[in-house]
């Protein structure tokens, strides 16, 4: 029997983690002081991140060195498999051959305690009390109380209202290892209250939450703000993904010809790309880079390259990235994490650079992969990820219909266990697509400063 999964031992678990910065062929734009709109260094994020934080986001070293105590609580789910999924290229008739990284055997089923346990860690170790941060679909403010809970700090989480509505299950997770929750936006920040003063029943959104979030870790000398995507460190920490991937595809024999991720801010997307597109900058690889987001929240696709807030109200440095307008409220659609109106600016940059391709799919479609592969798989995907699956799915039709024998890898960033409210609404013909026309991305992005 030929092997299905691809194993590591806890040996084998990386030792640092792998910063995409040096290796780039361009210069990244600076962040700017959101008042003077003069570039900033490091300092403008003193007053919410630990030290140690703001060095690896600057850092121009290639690897960041993973400390024991973090790799002893990643040894928990850490390395985590490779499985080829050949049921699926059977029910695809596909020449293609099909590998997914899972990294749904985490303790809060997702991969986002990549990167919670290290924020948790240097906060701990420079005295912080306790971390405030927004969240989604939930991801990540579970993971974050998962590693608030092992460093022995509180933890408050600004939860996107819809999502709190649509995702009881996660928040109960949040509560069960400690954290507080708020259905975001509150009236317990300014900022908050100055989206309900204008729309008593927004939805809110991922940039009111962080907005919420940055405010309290501001005001409060305890605390600082934990951040789940979009900056360098964040993704930083993602890399043992897709280097634990790069042994085992060799294991398999194999090199892929495509790398696939669903993105909102970057951080499962860069976790598994990153490592490949090393591969392409320093070696002589040559695999295509694509990431996959919602047609809802199209950034990579539709929205503008410029600077923009990474929050609504407008307090965060701006950045240079693909954004949709800081104040676009994308509307509430499952995928959550993908509920995004900017993204990480080194994604942006690798897109504009034309190094990574992007693409949009509706709500719909994606579904459709996700019960696909769970009727072929047997692992019922988070929605996020049913984005790569489309794509996955597309690329594996498209070598069928060429009768090439294509190698695709994407990353299986969580499982969709407690999103199963959507696939009821999915199944019941329930589920509304929503699509932007060029009009409505106008009006979002003349929004946009400058």
């Amino acid at each position: 029997m030929e092997p299905t999964k691809f194993l590591l031992d806890e040996r084998s678990l990386p030792e640092s983690w792998y910063n995409v910065i040096p290796d780039l062929p361009f210069e990244l734009a600076p962040p700017l002081n959101p008042a003077t709109r003069e570039p900033v260094g490091p300092e403008a994020f003193a007053e919410i991140f630990p030290e140690e934080i703001i060095r690896q986001e600057v850092t121009a070293e290639p690897f960041v060195p993973i400390p024991e105590e973090v790799r002893e609580i990643y040894a928990l789910w850490r390395p985590t498999p490779l499985f080829r999924a050949r049921r699926l290229e059977k029910t695809l008739d596909t020449p293609a051959r099909i590998y997914y990284k899972y990294e749904g055997g985490s303790p809060t089923g997702s991969h986002k305690p990549n990167t919670a346990v290290p924020q948790a860690y240097y906060n701990r170790q420079e005295g912080v009390a306790r971390l405030t941060t927004e969240t989604g679909a939930g991801q990540w403010g579970s993971s974050l109380a998962f590693a608030c809970r092992q460093m022995g700090l509180d933890c408050t989480v600004y939860m996107v209202r819809v999502s709190h509505e649509q995702k009881p299950y996660r928040r109960i997770m949040m509560e069960t290892y400690g954290a507080t929750v708020h259905a975001s936006p509150t009236d317990l920040t300014q900022a908050g209250r100055n989206i309900l003063e204008e729309d008593p029943a927004s939805p809110g959104s991922l940039g009111i939450a962080i907005s919420e979030a940055v405010e309290d870790a501001a005001t409060n000398e305890d605390a600082k703000y934990s951040l789940g995507s979009v900056l360098n460190h964040v993704l930083l920490h993602q890399t043992i993904i897709g280097q634990e991937s790069l042994k085992q595809i060799e294991m398999a024999g194999e090199y892929p010809d495509v790398v696939v991720g669903c993105v909102g801010g970057g951080s499962n997307f860069g976790g598994i790309a990153f490592p490949f597109v090393r591969e392409n900058l320093v070696g002589d690889k040559g695999t295509r880079i694509i990431a996959v987001e919602p047609a809802s929240c199209p950034t990579l696709t539709k929205g503008r390259f410029v600077y923009d807030f990474g929050d609504t109200a407008g307090t965060t440095p701006m950045m240079k990235m693909y954004t949709l307008g800081h104040s676009f409220v994308p509307p509430g659609i499952h995928a959550g994490g993908l509920r995004y109106h900017g993204d990480s600016p080194i994604v942006s940059a690798l897109v504009d650079e034309g190094l990574v391709e992007a693409r949009a799919y509706a709500q719909n479609p994606t579904f459709e992969a996700g019960v696909l592969f769970a009727r072929a798989e047997g692992i019922v995907p988070a929605p996020e990820v049913t984005h790569a699956i489309k794509a996955t799915v597309d690329l594996a039709l498209e070598a069928r219909g060429a009768g090439e024998e294509k190698i695709i890898l994407f990353n299986l960033c969580g499982h969709g266990h407690f999103d199963l409210s959507a696939y009821e609404q999915y199944l019941a013909g329930d589920l509304p697509d929503v699509e932007h026309s060029e009009e409505e991305i106008e009006r979002a992005v003349a929004r946009i400063p400058g």
